[in-house]
């Protein structure tokens, strides 16, 4: 890949900036040595001399303040000059078949009414459905390379791209992945502008942070280029912290953890867009932002540039992005747990459970173990763990210190690739009473003909020879409570399963059941 040319942005400004203040600092020192020269030397003035001292330091004081506001105005002009054009407009459209009866009637969408329909009128006719979307991206290579999230472009049966000069191109993946939620966007054009890809294992609160995008699609569209402009919108902020993780979406593959927050405004359609340093460099993906009302509520989140990095080339490609992959449930230790094991501290993690034929059950790790190090490094979190197993690459046998029994034990694991979270889910859910769950995704939620918004567990398997047979339970049924505790989630299947003392009253969409302990 063609490597971006230098901006002459972070070294022009630290020159002209640096001989600037040189210069000032130079001036000032002089003038005070003069000045104090005089205090010294003229005796019959000395007692006026602190009231005309302070007051040379005040002017000299609001002559930096200004200076320095001049300066950072140049910055972020100079900004959104060279790095503005190579900020980007995606559009997307999906086409979706479904099926619409032709009179609404209150019950459709609710089981056992739908079947009820369906075995009267049959089912209804497919009528094409269009859903557009939109968000920014950033062009990284002058081949019409462009970096944005995948969840802009996923899905999507048509892309396109506006230029910041209004040009429109077709749009084309050529990689992208879900649990980054990053992707390759290329267009075909030629001389295009780039940005420059910065650091962003330097961040640190308080540095300027810059926001580049179009919020809610303010590119405009025909003759509403000439009333909104094609050019991308700027915001200014801070970096407000680093290492910040937002909380698993329901039903998503997507990791968002070690994200950068900014107070820059990001709002709907900014998702893609770069955030920026003072240089002018990358150093994050704007990708979500925390609010009560969706709009910009002064918490905002990127996805740090390194990430980015290190999977570039097989976006690039169209390669698969593999992720390393112990297979084992672990936690943090607790205070209680500590105690319980006669820990020190809290350092390192527990496994609570050791999934079936994973690479950490071929390795020997055990339900209740304590990992200490890997590869030699002490782990602290298990964020910490999951993130190193993660960027691991799959096939390499890696060294675990473990704590078994008050001991301390050495295993060596081979690391395996990272399932999806549906083939986790199957892999890590065990048979409760002859029946296999799943959560229920959008995929699936379709395929069973489910809404979207539908949550629970989906019945995958059941043995008819159990407690679950006996109960008329089959595939394809969703779980929403077991003994009236809410099911949304494989954490609350799994919390309430081991509850269950007796007999088991199970909700599902068509109906309750009962789950005896024994047949």
């Amino acid at each position: 890949m063609a490597q971006p040319s230098e901006s002459p942005l972070s070294l022009n400004s630290k020159k002209s900036h640096g001989a600037t203040w040189l210069a000032l600092g130079l001036a000032l020192a002089a003038g005070l040595i003069v000045f104090v020269g005089r205090v010294e030397l003229g005796s019959s003035s000395a007692a006026s001399q602190p009231d005309k001292l302070r007051g040379i330091l005040s002017s000299a004081q609001a002559a930096q303040s200004g200076a320095l506001a001049e300066s950072l105005e140049q910055a972020f002009t100079r900004i959104a000059q060279e790095v503005g054009p190579a900020v980007v407009s995606i559009s997307t459209e999906q086409i979706e078949q479904v099926q619409r009866y032709f009179r609404v009637h209150p019950f459709f969408g609710q089981e056992p009414f739908d079947e009820f329909f369906r075995e009267f009128f049959g089912d209804a006719p497919q009528r094409e459905f269009k859903r557009f979307g939109l968000g920014s991206g950033v062009i990284i290579d002058e081949r019409g390379f462009i970096l944005t999230n995948e969840h802009v472009v996923a899905d999507a049966d048509k892309i396109t791209v506006t230029l910041s000069d209004g040009r429109e191109f077709s749009g084309m993946v050529k990689g992208k992945d879900a649990r980054s939620d990053l992707a390759v966007v290329k267009i075909d054009a030629k001389n295009l502008p780039v940005t420059r890809l910065g650091d962003s294992d330097i961040l640190k609160p308080g540095q300027w942070a810059i926001a580049l995008g179009n919020p809610f699609g303010f590119v405009g569209f025909g003759p509403s280029h000439q009333a909104l402009g094609p050019e991308p919108t700027m915001t200014v902020g801070v970096v407000s912290a680093v290492h910040r993780r937002l909380p698993r979406m329901s039903r998503s593959d997507r990791d968002y953890s070690d994200l950068v927050q900014t107070d820059a405004a990001i709002n709907p359609g900014n998702s893609g867009g770069p955030l920026l340093n003072l240089q002018g460099e990358v150093v994050g993906i704007n990708v979500a932002i925390l609010s009560p009302t969706g709009a910009y509520a002064g918490l905002g989140f990127a996805i740090p540039v390194n990430k980015a990095k290190a999977v570039l080339d097989e976006l690039i490609e169209g390669r698969k992005i593999l992720y390393g992959w112990l297979g084992i449930q672990i936690q943090d230790i607790t205070q209680d747990v500590a105690e319980y094991y006669g820990l020190d501290n809290r350092e390192g993690v527990l496994v609570y459970q050791v999934i079936p034929t994973s690479p950490a059950q071929k390795g020997g790790v055990k339900d209740g173990d304590i990992v200490k190090t890997f590869e030699g490094k002490p782990i602290r979190s298990a964020r910490e763990l999951m993130d190193v197993v993660g960027r691991t690459k799959v096939g390499k046998r890696v060294s675990l210190d473990i704590l078994r029994d008050g001991k301390r034990v050495n295993l060596e694991v081979e690391i395996g690739e990272r399932p999806s979270e549906i083939e986790l889910a199957e892999g890590a859910t065990e048979s409760w009473r002859g029946l296999r769950v799943t959560p229920l995704t959008p995929q699936l939620a379709e395929r069973f003909g489910f809404s979207e918004e539908a949550t629970g567990m989906v019945v995958t398997e059941v043995d008819p020879d159990s407690p679950a047979g006996d109960a008329g339970l089959q595939p394809g049924d969703v779980i929403n409570e077991i003994n009236r505790m809410p099911i949304t989630s494989l954490t609350d299947y799994r919390d309430a399963i081991v509850k269950v003392q007796g007999n088991a009253l199970v909700r599902t969409n068509r109906g309750y059941v009962v789950l005896k302990s024994s047949r």
